[in-house]
């Protein structure tokens, strides 16, 4: 690994330490003449393979190494893999945090709930506004995603211009916010783009992602033939859009809509505090909808992706306070899976199915349609902007893959196809890979920051997996046991076989202490390493598992204990 070069004044470096061969905790240097800035700060959430650990940050080890030439923290927009981040790591960053009207009142919020929000000097600047910060001269453009306000970043410099693209779609009519301007992105194209840094997470879907407006008669359509039962719809809370599309289809049917989940409420309030949704009725508070006849009542529920804690999933257990549903009731998926997600989302459905309530999906009905650009939107961005190279970014390796394939039948010469930690040096000649940074990833644990490969959340991770094993040895000073070895155990058997591996294991650990020597069963250290690994076979052997095995030497005359 190296450290971060000093950019020089005819060229830019481009680092990604996020994003890059994973969906989520979007965040990349740039560098020229001297000074950097980072574009976005997000995170990515835990799943079963991180016990205890549902936020993940990236490691910044290589911007905080630039603190002191860090000009700017760039936000494109306020979806938590491009913003999350920026509570837990700005202390070590200490930027100032560049964002549009409707991300700064997203981030004032996160930062009010961490406590924080006096720390964080926040820059607003309105969409397609231009600001500089140290040698770079910036431009927001906007673009259509699925949420208020996304934004491609220009940054131009002399030695040439970027354009990094974020999340986004070509929507002709995208409900909130105003479609793409295609003229802005030829203008840009003419100006000489030296490289174009492109979200690749539809790179491998044929077509375009649809509009948003397209989705309003569907929906309207679903919720009319539902007449007598409840209609549900779960979606992300930051599709403010969405929001406003399921609003108006259960008006046009004589619904009232009620929003169920804190993220939900949350959203509600900021889009209406920067003029958004206000032609839309105030929505209806989850402990009111129950009182409200099910045929004139729908509900938004956040929980899309299976989460654990959230409404559908407490809906689901019978756990919510406020809501249920029961057989006859329809959920409408209206939302992609994340990738990562699809054991969960299932699991979800599943439980609700053996309830009773219909599940659609968008594999049953027009309910969803995506943020990110197809097949056929890359290629017209790619015919506007023409840049000299390409850098797929934003997804998995087959998403990069494919994006890399179509930059080259679109005539693109060079295309770097890269993951996060590789340093590109970007010029107006070429673009050349100068070798690879840190990179990591940071898991929130209780509260601190700890690397996911560190030893306690590798044994935690074990012990979720594969079992614990706990024995407990009574030696004396001479090392003579005093008494079997007491075992227990959790995660290995059924618990009608606990006891049998106890006795099993307690066998094994006495067979373990016989075969030592008289002054090997002095030393503690031995004792402990013996009966562990005589333990650890005997699981391995006969039940497949490889568990960790704690053991515990306690010496009664004198002794010392292990």
């Amino acid at each position: 690994m190296m450290n971060l070069p000093v950019p020089a004044g005819d060229e830019i470096l481009f680092v990604p330490l996020g994003g890059v061969g994973d969906i989520g905790m979007n965040c990349a240097l740039y560098g020229h003449a001297g000074r950097w800035i980072l574009v976005d700060l997000g995170v990515m959430f835990g799943d079963e393979t991180t016990p205890g650990i549902e936020v993940i940050v990236p490691d910044t080890a290589a911007a905080e190494g630039v603190r002191d030439r860090l000009d700017a923290i760039v936000i494109t927009h306020a979806h938590e893999d491009h913003i999350g981040a920026v509570p837990h790591l700005w202390p070590e960053l200490g930027a100032p945090v560049h964002v549009t009207p409707f991300s700064a009142a997203f981030l004032r919020r996160k930062l009010r709930d961490e406590g924080v929000e006096s720390e964080v000097p926040i820059v607003e600047h309105g969409p397609g506004e231009r600001f500089t910060a140290g040698p770079f001269e910036l431009e927001y453009l906007p673009l259509a995603h699925s949420i208020p306000e996304p934004n491609a970043l220009v940054l131009r410099t002399a030695a040439g211009t970027v354009f990094h693209t974020g999340d986004w779609k070509l929507d002709p009519g995208p409900v909130v916010g105003e479609p793409v301007d295609e003229h802005v992105f030829r203008r840009l194209g003419d100006e000489g783009v030296a490289a174009m840094i492109c979200d690749s997470t539809n790179a491998t879907v044929d077509g375009s992602s649809g509009s948003e407006a397209d989705l309003l008669a569907s929906l309207t359509e679903l919720v009319a033939s539902k007449s007598r039962q409840r209609v549900v719809f779960a979606c992300f809370a930051s599709n403010v859009a969405r929001l406003d599309t399921v609003a108006r289809a259960a008006g046009a049917n004589g619904r009232s809509v009620a929003l169920v989940g804190r993220s939900l409420k949350r959203m509600d309030e900021i889009a209406r505090q920067c003029g958004y949704l206000t032609d839309i009725p105030a929505f209806v508070s989850e402990q009111h909808a129950g009182y409200l006849p099910r045929s004139n009542m729908a509900m938004i529920c956040t929980g899309s992706q299976g989460e654990p804690r959230a409404a559908l999933a407490r809906i689901a257990s019978g756990s919510h306070p406020h809501v249920e549903l029961e057989r006859g009731d329809t959920l409408v998926f209206s939302s992609r899976t994340i990738p990562g997600n699809e054991r969960a989302v299932a699991r979800l459905q599943d439980r609700f199915l053996r309830m009773g309530v219909e599940v659609v999906t968008s594999k049953d009905a027009f309910v969803h349609v995506s943020g990110h650009p197809g097949r056929d939107e890359l290629r017209r961005m790619y015919g506007w902007i023409r840049p000299e190279a390409a850098v797929p970014v934003h997804g998995e390796l087959h998403h990069l893959h494919a994006h890399a394939r179509l930059a080259r039948d679109c005539g693109v010469e060079t295309v770097a196809e890269i993951e996060d930690g590789v340093l590109l040096r970007i010029s107006r000649r070429n673009v050349e890979r100068l070798g690879e940074v840190r990179v990591g990833r940071l898991g929130l644990d209780g509260g601190r920051l700890v690397p996911l490969d560190s030893k306690h959340v590798r044994a935690r991770r074990r012990l979720s997996e594969q079992g614990v094993v706990t024995a407990s040895i009574v030696l004396n000073g001479r090392g003579r046991s005093l008494a079997a070895p007491r075992v227990s155990s959790q995660g290995i058997v059924a618990d009608d076989e606990v006891q049998g591996l106890a006795s099993e294991l307690a066998c094994r650990g006495a067979h373990a202490l016989e075969r030592l020597s008289a002054m090997q069963r002095r030393d503690d250290g031995t004792v402990e390493d013996a009966v562990r690994t005589a333990m650890r076979r005997h699981v391995r052997s006969n039940y497949g598992r490889r568990p960790l095995v704690e053991v515990h030497v306690m010496r009664i005359d004198g002794g010392q204990s292990g």
